[in-house]
Parts: structure tokens; sequence; C-alpha cells
């Protein structure tokens, strides 16, 4: 069952191979009397771009053509380039369609077809298939049945070129039909091993082993995938040789004897056996190996008698031995880059001599035959490099090709809108470069591919870009383990994408709205802001000068001794975070910093961050915030911070301070000292100018209220001055400091600290602002918080305009000039259009000095009054706001600032929701289900409060919960930034940022889906805001710049109808050509879905206390509850709800699952007792 090389003797025996050479002399050497005889009609008996291939050939001699298809390639283009074409297989499975020889053979009997052209795969190995097409009076266009026979069967094969002299691997000499052969084989001959498919190739049925402990494993993987493409699991065994050369020959015969060589192709660069790159010819190949070579394959095919294309295999060690594997008994998919260096068209030459023709009338003799330069082809495929090659399907919504003088594309489904089907292989295209030598044909490959432009499925291109730009291709040292020993080739460069992501985007607003929740039904003005004039050449000179120049110690000693008010700008934060609910674009805070910076030097810094605006940019924005210090040179810019856990704070503070952060505003919502004074030994050890700032509330000036009386504050300055703040700052986030009681506590301050710089924060929502931080000013305030006009008054800081204009010839003079301010605001204003949607004005006509009752921050006014609309209670806004001050009693009168203020509003609103007074809430906070912002305040999460937790109803609605001692984050052990830096890059890419790693640290969750949008979308702070917000109208033509230098010219063409797959397609013009994308309808889905109320009389039914999505489900069915038990959170609007158990019993059913978004009162689920 052995066949030995060399000295060994072969288990064939000499009469065996005295047959083999007998039979195969004669098959050669008899007379033939042969006529010729033209083919008017040939039928390709395949698909994809090798029957293309054929139908091109067959048009350029006159010769008619006939496609088949299987159901599943109804829509396929080679079916389209025929001249006709008939389904085959109907009913069969996709591959056995072209499997069917009886279809086959009837449509070409009824279609009149002179010859068939098997291409390569399917049946093209078979030779019952070239046998029944003689049989059928039809040409088979390839090598007689016999000789397909015997090339077919590896094994017969192999017995035949050793009896040519041609040199074999040591392998078995007949198929195997057990393992125990295969072990007997691997104990004569030791690993590794191969296994291989003994009647198919292209690498399915080939498994390598290495060790014993492998044998049985691939040998049952090796048949089933034998069995599955070739219909036949046999296999055969043969010795593994390590890393050698893949030379394969092309030879051509014909039928009279004749037998010509067309040199070699070098098809080292395998996967897993499959060819990805074929060069033509073979580098550095030794001058007598390629004799021997060529030698070998036409005496092998002589000795068969063989006739028309083929491709004789060898394996060649890096000793320069060359051993014989195998004959592909058909075209080649590399036959291209054949075709390139010898300028012969094998598909002529295969129909001329199926014809009759003689390889001589054909001007094909061996001397005539040159290499003239190199050739290489690339199998472009629809797999996934980066994970493990799998392929992809779905449709091309983009195809461009890389083209060009020595570039050759052999192609049949690579088009816009083509659809790549999971039942055939994953060839897209075949890319062939050409050119004088090596390097020359690997730059235009190079250039080639980096033209391509695929969208829709994964490709393996930028693998491909890798194999081309390594030194050891380059070089010409591969062998078949260049892949698997260069895992560099897999460092893949990301396809960016982004033009047919932000169609995406687009198509997506237009089809389901926007993406950011909208809180009222207005639209964004159609004004676009005009920039006004900014000058030529550097901004004057600001004060980030004296920082950069001084440090942060004579920074504040600067500022103490400035003479005049020092203003510091709150419109690219605060004030439009007061007014909008929502935050301002990075887009339009980038176009007008140039003009701020030119024309407000003298401005004390620019506010531009805020702890919680990044959340919000990343939710419903999608992008990072932070804003380039570039932009804005002479300006400081000041961050706002609230403390949590100190190792990621004191990381941010470092990131931010790399990204041009220059004052650190620190505060803490409670006042909880320990958490500012770990704050402000971050910010200081960053390197910034540390800014303590108090948070306001209550009123100084009324000897009442003595909870937050002045001497409070006068003794928490006392601490923050002692911990070395450089300025100190009074937060007034509800704008309840009045004109005298701003006046007495900066009095206050000021004598207590003469040299400390004193910096106000306010908000003018009763009106009040510009009076109140002119008392502040003064009474010794060294810088006042404002907002340019447009973005002034109401829930916002008060207005520039105004102070500037109040203090113009005074000792507080700002040195600001009002036409700049005007100017400024004119940009703000048409802006502050943009945003219409979210606009306090939709629902607030003014402000209201019932504030100093319900003590709401500013941003949060703004907030709770959309929330209020969106929930359904706009017209019990009034209610809102008084249950807010009532829900600050029952928590025991906090300061509201973030998050302390939220907790404060998620109370109210969840009271005026369930129609709950304060009284109620107290009796009952046993049983009722809590926002989880309350419940996590109870148990300590913040901090603990002045005057410390309320009692007993902490108790009363925290029953067992834990309870959080101390510092909030103390007791949290170091995060490791470099493995969640690897966590993110194994997970997005190498692409990850020290921002993107701070913002993960922060907010997980939030960062995972700014990611995935990200990764949907594409840049979409590339857009102007109406078209992020709103979308384009029909027939709307706009300009998107990517980057400088690259704009895309897009105009939105139409929208399509609903398909059954509940998408619509959304067609675009893009830079002059017809893009389309599908968007699934979000609205229609939901119109096909009813989810079921629960209904208030049914004890055990539990519906949700107001609309949002199903965050968690807690229990299962069947499970057991009791009364209190967590059933579900919910989440809307930014505020998370856990739905408990009025009662104790059984699940019996479960409505929702996490993500569900739901109504009030959809039912959630049902308890039976």
């Amino acid at each position: 069952m052995l066949l030995q090389v060399g000295g060994k003797r072969s288990a064939l025996g000499l009469l065996a191979i005295r047959r083999v050479w007998s039979m195969s002399r004669s098959a050669h050497t008899a007379p033939q009397t042969l006529e010729y005889k033209p083919i008017k009609k040939v039928m390709v008996a395949n698909r994809g771009e090798i029957a293309i291939r054929v139908f091109r050939a067959c048009t350029e001699l006159g010769i008619r053509t006939v496609a088949v298809y299987s159901e599943q390639d109804t829509g396929q283009m080679h079916r389209q380039k025929a001249d006709e074409a008939y389904l085959i297989g109907k009913g069969l499975p996709p591959v056995a369609a072209y499997l069917h020889i009886p279809d086959i053979i009837k449509v070409a009997k009824e279609n009149g077809v002179d010859a068939i052209h098997p291409g390569y795969g399917f049946l093209s190995e078979r030779a019952d298939f070239a046998q029944a097409c003689m049989d059928a009076g039809v040409r088979f266009i390839g090598p007689t049945p016999d000789v397909v026979r015997k090339m077919g069967d590896k094994v017969e094969a192999r017995a035949i070129a050793f009896s040519a002299g041609v040199p074999v691997v040591p392998g078995t000499d007949g198929p195997i039909s057990s393992l125990q052969q295969a072990q007997e084989f691997s104990n004569s001959y030791g690993f590794p091993i191969i296994f291989k498919a003994a009647y198919g190739g292209g690498g399915r049925g080939m498994r390598v082993v290495r060790e014993y402990e492998e044998l049985e494993e691939n040998f049952q993987r090796a048949y089933s995938e034998a069995l599955t493409a070739f219909g036949n699991g046999a296999l055969f065994v043969e010795k593994f040789i390590e890393k050698p050369r893949h030379i394969e020959v092309q030879i051509l015969g014909d039928k009279y004897g004749n037998v010509i060589h067309l040199y070699e192709r070098d098809c080292s660069i395998q996967r897993r056996h499959q060819k990805v790159v074929e060069i033509a010819p073979a580098a550095h190949l030794d001058p007598h190996l390629r004799d021997r070579l060529t030698a070998d394959s036409v005496n092998l095919a002589r000795q068969v008698g063989y006739e028309n294309a083929g491709t004789v295999e060898f394996l060649v060690d890096k000793h320069g031995k060359h051993y014989f594997i195998e004959v592909n008994s058909r075209l080649q998919v590399e036959h291209t880059v054949t075709e390139e260096i010898t300028d012969v068209d094998l598909v002529h030459a295969q129909l001329r001599v199926c014809e009759g023709r003689s390889l001589p009338e054909l001007g094909l003799k061996q001397d005539k035959i040159r290499i003239n330069g190199y050739a290489i082809q690339c199998r472009v495929t629809t797999e996934d490099p980066a994970r493990g090659f799998q392929p992809d399907t779905g449709r091309l919504e983009v195809f461009r090709s890389g083209e060009g003088m020595g570039i050759r594309l052999d192609s049949a489904s690579a088009f816009q809108g083509a659809v790549i089907s999971p039942h055939y292989d994953s060839l897209l295209v075949k890319v062939i470069a050409s050119g004088k030598d090596l390097p020359a044909a690997s730059a235009k490959m190079s250039r080639a591919l980096a033209e391509f432009r695929v969208r829709g499925v994964k490709t393996n291109i930028p693998f491909l870009q890798n194999v081309l730009s390594n030194n050891q291709f380059l070089n010409a040292t591969v062998d078949t383990q260049f892949i698997d020993e260069n895992p560099d080739l897999f460092n893949l460069k990301p396809v960016q994408n982004r033009a047919q992501k932000l169609l995406h985007y687009l198509g997506h607003v237009m089809v389901n709205g926007p993406t950011t929740p909208i809180p009222v039904k207005a639209k964004p003005s159609p004004i676009d802001p005009v920039i006004p004039p900014v000058p030529l050449g550097e901004p004057p000179v600001g004060f980030r000068d004296v920082l950069l120049r001084e440090g942060p110690d004579g920074f504040a000693k600067a500022v103490r001794a400035h003479q005049g008010l020092l203003l510091m700008d709150t419109t690219f934060r605060d004030a439009h975070q007061s007014l909008l609910a929502t935050r301002v674009r990075t887009h339009d805070l980038k176009r007008i910093a140039p003009f701020v910076a030119h024309s407000f030097s003298n401005l004390f810094s620019v506010e531009n961050w805020g702890g919680v605006i990044l959340v919000w940019h990343y939710c419903f924005l999608f992008f990072l915030c932070f804003l380039s210090p570039s932009l804005s040179p002479s300006l400081l810019f000041d961050i706002s911070l609230l403390i949590a856990s100190f190792p990621v704070f004191v990381r941010f503070c470092e990131v931010a301070k790399e990204n041009g952060m220059d004052i650190f505003r620190v505060f803490d919502s409670l006042n909880y000292l320990p958490n500012m004074l770990l704050g402000m030994e971050a910010a200081g050890a960053a390197g910034g100018v540390v800014e303590a700032a108090i948070s306001y509330t209550g009123d100084v000036s009324d000897p009442t209220r003595q909870k937050y009386s002045l001497d409070y504050y006068l003794k928490l300055a006392d601490e923050l001055v002692k911990a070395g703040t450089h300025i100190l700052c009074i937060k007034d986030m509800a704008g309840l400091l009045k004109p005298d009681s701003g006046h007495l506590l900066v009095s206050a301050l000021r004598d207590r600290f003469p040299d400390v710089p004193i910096h106000v924060h306010t908000h003018d929502t009763a009106g009040a602002g510009v009076a109140a931080m002119l008392a502040c000013a003064e009474a010794g305030a060294d810088i006042v918080d404002v907002a340019v006009d447009s973005m002034a008054g109401m829930t916002s800081q008060p207005s520039m305009g105004a102070i500037v204009a109040c203090t113009k010839g005074t000792k507080l003079n700002t040195g600001i000039s009002l036409e700049k301010v005007f100017d400024y605001s004119e940009y703000w204003e048409v802006t502050r259009g943009l945003y219409a949607p979210f606009d306090c004005t939709a629902t607030m006509k003014s402000g209201n000095a019932d504030v100093y009752e319900n003590e709401i921050p500013g941003g949060q006014y703004t907030n709770l009054h959309f929330q209020a609309h969106s929930m359904g209670l706009g017209n019990k806004f009034k209610e809102v706001k008084k249950a807010y001050a009532e829900a600050n009693k029952l928590l025991g009168d906090l300061i509201k600032v973030t998050p302390s203020s939220k907790i404060v509003g998620d109370l109210a609103q969840f009271m005026v929701q369930n129609s709950l007074t304060r009284a109620e809430v107290e009796e009952r906070a046993d049983e009722l289900s809590f926002p989880l912002s309350v419940v996590e305040f109870l148990q300590g999460h913040i901090g603990i409060p002045h005057g410390g937790f309320p009692e007993p109803f902490r108790s009363k609605v925290l029953k067992s919960l834990p309870r959080v001692e101390g510092r909030p984050g103390a007791s949290l052990p170091p995060l490791d930034f470099q493995a969640l830096e690897k966590q993110l890059r194994d997970a997005h890419g190498d692409e990850i940022t020290p921002e993107d790693v701070m913002s993960a640290a922060m907010y997980p969750k939030v960062f995972q889906e700014f990611k995935e949008f990200t990764r949907t979308f594409g840049p979409v702070d590339c857009l102007d805001t109406r078209l992020f917000l709103d979308g384009p109208k029909i027939a709307e033509e706009f300009e998107v710049e990517l980057e400088r230098g690259k704009t895309l010219h897009i105009k939105a063409l139409a929208l399509g109808d609903l398909n059954k797959a509940g998408q619509r397609e959304v067609f675009f013009e893009l830079n002059g050509q017809l893009r389309s994308v599908l968007v699934k309808d979000t609205m229609a889905m939901k119109e096909m879905h009813f989810h079921p109320k629960a209904l208030k009389d049914v004890r055990g039914q539990i519906g949700a206390p107001m609309p949002g999505k199903v965050v968690e489900v807690k229990v299962k069915q069947g499970q057991q509850v009791e009364k209190g038990q967590p059933l579900c959170v919910l989440s809307a609007m930014k505020m998370e709800t856990v739905v408990n158990s009025p009662l104790s019993g059984t699940v019996a059913k479960i409505y929702v699952t996490a993500d569900s978004t739901l109504e009030g009162d959809d039912l959630i689920l049902e308890i039976t007792e």
C-alpha cells in the first residue's frame, strides 16, 4: 500500500509500472485522423468570473455563448453576459445545482450547444462529466475523459509521474479508507504528514498532522471536507515537506501529440493550502531548476497524451529539489498571470484546440514562447482577515475598482448593488498587475488595491496590502509558511468608509427622525450662522501667556493684581448647557473659536468642559468634546470637575491638562471636603490652576436659614485655602445669590483672604444675575461668569454685554469691546436657532423668581421642564417645582449641584408621576420603588451631606441594603489603565487614544455605545448641525468636509417604499455618483408591535411606572419573589428606576426583555400570590 522514492522498493511492482508506461505511450503514439470542426455555441458549466472569462473569449472568436445558473444565482452577472441563459438544478441546494450532470447535458442538447467548458471547480475535474459530454455528442473543452480520470485520481497521477521519472513525495499508492492505514503510514515515515482529497483540490480536504494525537481528528475533518466539496471523501497521505515553494507549470497540448509549457507560476503564498497571491514567473528560480520543472511537466503530459490546458504542480524544498504533487486537468484560477507574461490567450487556445487546431497552426511553438516581465494576481475575496477570514455576505453598497496601466480585472459580482451570497466561493474580483520586473508589478498592484472602495461587506484587501508591503515578499523569498510566520500581516489598517457611513446616518435620520431625543416638535432653523471676520495672523496675548510664563502661583498673583473686573465666558459650556436640553456640538464651537481668540484676549478664561458634559456628548451628540487650544491659543480654558474615584480622577486631570485645559474648577455636589481635597491634589499635580469651588445654596442674608450660614461657608473656605487652592470660587448653580447676600459673602471672604482671587459663578433664572454679579464685584470679587448676550439670561449666566456696559468707565472696567460682543452675539443667536427643538424657550418663556423657593439649578430647570413635557407632565410643571422643594426637604435640604440636584429632581418627578405627597412618601417609604439615584444617594454613593442623612426616611428606603461608610471610592482598587487600554484595543482596534481610555474608565457603558455608534455612522461631527439633527430634504445639495482638502458633495435624491424586511432604500448622489443605503424603518416596525398594558385593578400585574427602556430584568419566570424585591430596572431621560415587587408571590410571566422600549403602564410581568 506504500509508494517509496529513490532507492526504495515500490509496492507498485515492475509489471505495474511497465503497464502504466505502455498504456500511456500508446495513448499519444497511435495514428489519428482528425478534422477541424468549428465550434458555434459554447456552454460554460460554471458561474462567476470564470464563466464570464470564457464568454468573452468566445465572443472575440465569434462563438455564441450559453450560461447556466442555479435558483440562487438569478441575479448574477454571468447569466447576463451570455447570449442565452438557462436554469439548472431546480429545487436543489446551491452547489448541487452546478454538479447536476443530467440537467447540464439536457440544456446543452436542447439548445444546440457544440461544446461545454467546465471552468474550474465544480465538475471541471470529473471524468464522468467529460464522458457524459462525449456520450451526448457535445465536445468537452479539456482533456479526454480518460486523462481527466487519471489526473483527477491523485494516486494514479503519482504513479504515472513516477513511471515518467518525475520525483514524487512519499505517499500511499491509493486512497485510504481507514484511520489505521493512516497510522501505518505515519509509523513508517513519521510526522509531519498531510491528508489530501483524492478527487479534488483548492485546499479542501487538506490537513497537516504534526503529531500522533492530532491524527484521528484531522483524518475525520479532511474526509468530511472532501466529501462535501467533491462528493467523494477519499483521501491519500503524503509526507509533508516543511516550508517548500509551491511552483506550478502551465502546459498546453493538442490532439496531435504536441505539448508545450508556458513557464511557471509561484503560488507559495497560501492560507490553509488555498492560494492567495500568485506570481509569474517565479522570482529567483535557478535556471537549471526551471528547465527541470518544465521538462518534467512536458514529459508527464506527453506520457498520458494530454490535450488542452492543464497545470503540473510541484513542491520545491529549501535544497532546490522538486517533487511532483498533482496535475490540475483544467484551467487554473491563476492562469491570468501566465497570459500576461507570455501574451498567450489560454482560453482562445483551449477553444481552438477543441476545434481540432494544432498548436503550430496557432503559432504556439516552444521556441516562440517568451517571458516578458512579471505579473501578480491577488484574489480579492469577501472575507474578514480580522476574524480568521470568515466569509462575509451582504449587499455591495459601493464598488469602485483600481484601474490604469498594467492592471487587469476579472470579476463577475463586483458592482454596486450586487448581493454577495453565502452559498458560493467568496472570490469577488481577481486583480492582475503587470510590470517589467517584480517591484514594478508590486507597485502597480499596491496602487490598484489602494484605489478600491468596497463597502457593505468586508474584504481581504487590507491583508493583501500588508502582503505586498512585506519585505520578505518584496525580496521574493516566500514559501508556503509565509503567512503563518508573519503575524504582522494581520495588523490590518482599518477601512475608514467615512462617506458611506455618513450616508447611512443621513438616511437613518431621513427615515426615522433624529438620533438625538427631541423634546419638542420644533424644527432647526434653516439659516446657517455667519462667522464674523477674523484678522490674519496670531491673536493678541492673553492671560494664558501669564500662566505659561509664571506658573499657577504667579498667575494667581497676576489675577489678584489686575485692575478692573475679569470675565469668564461660559458660552462654550454652561450657558448653552443651561438654555438647551442638549449640548452645543463641537462643530459649532470650533467655527467661532478663532474669532473669540482674536476679539476677547482680555477675558479671564473660556469655560468649555464640565464633568457631565462628556456623557451627553457621547450619548446624544456622538463626539468627544475637548476643544483644542490651538483654536484659541491666547485664551485660558476652564474645566469644571465633580470629584469621584480618585485614581481615575488623577489620570483624568493629566489627560485634560495634556489636551489644553488650564484651570480646574474643583467642586463636590455636597461640599464633601474629603472628596474636594483629593480633587485639588490631583488637579495641582497635573500642573493646572486649582480653583476650589464652594457650592452655594440657601441665603446667607436670611438669619432664619442657619444650615448653610455665612459661618459655614467661611469655615469651608478656610479648609480650601489651607489646602492650597490658587483661586476661591463661589458656585451658585441655582442663581440664589441676591445682591445683598452676594455682597455679604464676598466681602467676608475678601476680608478673610485678601491675597486669594475670588471667582463667582451664578445663573440668571430670577433675572437678578447682573445686579448680583456687580454687587459681588464691588465687594471684591476678581472674576464673574457671563455668557454672550444671545446665550444669556433665564437659566443661563448674566449677560456679557450688560456687565461690559455697566462697568465701562468705572474702576471695574472689563476692557472688552461692546462692538465685538454684538458680533459674537449675532453668531450665537443664529446658531441657537439650529437647536430650536431643545431651546428652553420652546416650553418656557421667561425666568422665574420662584427659584428662590424651589432652588432648582439653572441647567436642571431647563431639563426638568423638558422632561416634564416628555413624560406628559408639561401641564404639571408647577407641581414638579413644588415637588422639587418637597423632595429637597425629604432628603434633608441638600446643596443642589450635579449629581445631587438630579437626585432631588428624580424624586420630585417620581412624586408627581405617582401623585404622592411628601407625607405619603415618608409613610410608604418601605414599599415604594424609588428612583435608583435616590436609593444610591441614601446608601452614601456620593458622600455624606452636611448635617447627615435624613432619618427614619433613609432606613425605611434602604431596609437591608448596604451602606457606604466614609468617602465613596476610598475602597475601590486602583484601576489598571494598561489593562483597560489593551481591552479597548482588542475590542475597537489600535486607534485608541488616551482620551478614549479615560472615557471608558469613567463611563464604560456610554463609551461602548459611542464606539458602536461611530462604527456604524462614522464622523457625524463633520455634518452641519441642521443636517445632523434633521437630515437633508429631498433634492437638497450640500457639502461635508471630512478633513482639509477632502470634501464630499452630496445630494439627497429619493426615499424608497417599505420592503418586506422593514427597510427603505434611500438614494443619494455622492460626488456625482449614485449611492443608496438600506435603512430599517423603526417606526414601521414599532407599529407592528402592540405591547399589553397593566390593568390597575389586577393586583399582580406590574406596569411600567414611566416611559423608558428596560435596562435589566432581575427575575425569571417561575421564580419566587418577596415584597419589595427588585424586578427590573428602567431608564428614561438619564434617570434609572428600580421596579420593586408590591407583593410576594411567583413570577407567572415576563413580558419584556433587556432593551425593550416601554410606554407608561406597559405590562412588565405578572405575579401570582
